[in-house]
C-alpha cells in the first residue's frame, strides 16, 4: 500500500470523524436538555446505546460506503443489529460511532467517534476524536501518530525520558467493562488489588498467586477504551489493560498507539507478537524507544494479573477463533 493511498484514507477519516464529531456533540447537547432515548442492549443496563450512536454509525457507514463502495465494514451498532463480521485481506472499515456511551449519556467530556481502517487483516489507519474536548488523535502506518494533526506522540522525548523498569512506576488505564457477573468482575478487581498493594507491607499479601503487590502509582479510567489507549500514546499513562472491549473499541488505537512508538499485546496470554484485535483482552505498553524494556513491564504484569478472565465471542471468519 502507498504512502499516498495512505495519506487519502486519513485526511478521509479525520475530515470524516470531525462530521460525525459535530453529530456527537449535538447529541450531548439535547441529552443535556433532557431528550434522547437510551436503550441497554441485550438487556444490560451497564451496556447502552442511544439513538445518537445509531444515527453516527449510520452516516458514517454510508459516508465509507459512497467513497470506498468495494470497502468492508465492521461497527458496533451494526454487530449489535445482528449483523456478524466477516474480516479479509479487503480494505476493511472498523468503527465505533461513540467510544463511551455511558460517559455520553452523562455528559462526561471522555466520548469518541473511533475509525480504523485494516488492510491485508492489518490496521493501518486510525482516527479518534473527542469533539467535547477537540482532541483528535490521527495515525497511518509508517507516518507518525499526531494529536490535532500538528503535535507529535508521544508528548516527550522518548530519548530524555528512562525506559519502564519496574510496575511500581507505571499509571495504569483500565475499565470494568459491562460484563458485570461476578466471576469477571471480582477476578478484575483482584488484579486491581494486585496492582496497587503495597510492595513494602509483608502482611499485605495478593489475592493472585500469592504474590505481594507492585504498588502501581495508581489506576486511572476515562471510560472510553480508545482514549484510554490514546493517554497511553500520549505518554500521560504506562499501561492500558482491558479484557471485554471490542475491535472496534482498539482498532483505531492501535495504529495510534503503534505509529507513537507503543505496543499492544494479548491483555492475558504471553507473547511479543501484536495483538489479534479480535481477541478482546489487550495490553498497551507506552513509547519508551527500547521494545525489549516495554516486553519486560509486559511480562512483569501478565504474572500478577489472573489468566482466567472470561471474554467469550463467536469466530469470526478470517479473523479470530475462540
Amino acid at each position: 500500500m502507498s504512502q499516498s493511498v495512505l495519506t487519502e484514507y486519513l485526511d478521509f477519516s479525520i475530515d470524516l470523524a470531525k462530521q460525525a464529531g459535530a453529530m456527537i456533540k449535538e447529541g450531548v447537547d439535547k441529552r443535556m436538555a433532557g431528550s434522547g432515548s437510551i436503550m441497554a442492549k441485550y438487556s444490560n443496563p451497564s451496556d447502552m446505546v442511544t439513538e445518537t450512536d445509531q444515527a453516527v454509525e449510520a452516516f458514517v457507514k454510508e459516508k465509507i460506503s459512497a467513497a470506498y463502495p468495494s470497502h468492508k465494514f465492521i461497527g458496533e451498532e451494526t454487530f449489535a443489529a445482528g449483523e456478524k463480521p466477516s474480516f479479509t485481506d479487503e480494505p476493511t472499515w472498523i468503527v465505533d460511532p461513540i467510544d463511551g456511551t455511558t460517559n455520553f449519556i452523562h455528559g462526561y467530556p471522555f466520548v469518541a467517534i473511533s475509525i480504523g481502517l485494516t488492510i491485508n487483516k492489518v490496521p493501518v489507519v486510525g482516527v479518534i476524536y473527542n469533539p467535547l474536548l477537540n482532541e483528535l488523535y490521527s495515525a497511518a502506518d509508517g507516518q507518525g501518530a499526531f494529536l490535532n494533526q500538528t503535535t507529535k506522540l508521544p508528548l516527550f522525548d522518548t530519548n530524555a525520558i528512562a525506559p519502564l523498569k519496574d510496575l511500581s512506576e507505571c499509571l495504569v488505564m483500565t475499565e470494568m467493562g459491562s460484563d458485570r457477573s461476578s466471576a469477571v468482575i471480582s477476578r478484575k478487581i483482584d488484579a486491581i488489588h494486585n496492582l496497587v498493594a503495597s510492595k513494602e507491607d509483608p502482611g499485605v499479601r495478593s489475592v493472585i498467586q500469592n504474590a505481594v503487590g507492585t504498588q502501581v502509582h495508581s489506576i486511572r479510567s476515562t471510560g472510553s477504551a480508545a482514549l484510554n489507549l490514546c493517554c497511553v500514546a500520549k505518554g500521560v499513562a504506562d499501561i492500558f489493560w482491558e479484557i471485554g472491549c471490542w475491535e472496534w473499541d482498539v482498532c483505531a488505537a492501535v495504529v495510534i498507539l503503534r505509529e507513537a512508538g507503543g505496543i499492544v499485546l494479548d491483555g492475558l496470554v504471553p507473547g511479543d507478537k501484536e495483538v489479534n484485535i479480535f481477541c478482546r483482552r489487550y495490553l498497551g505498553i507506552r513509547p519508551t524507544g527500547d521494545r525489549e524494556s516495554q516486553l519486560n513491564i509486559a511480562r512483569k504484569f501478565w504474572s500478577v494479573v489472573p489468566n482466567d478472565i472470561d471474554a467469550p465471542r463467536d469466530a469470526v471468519p478470517g479473523g479470530y477463533e475462540p
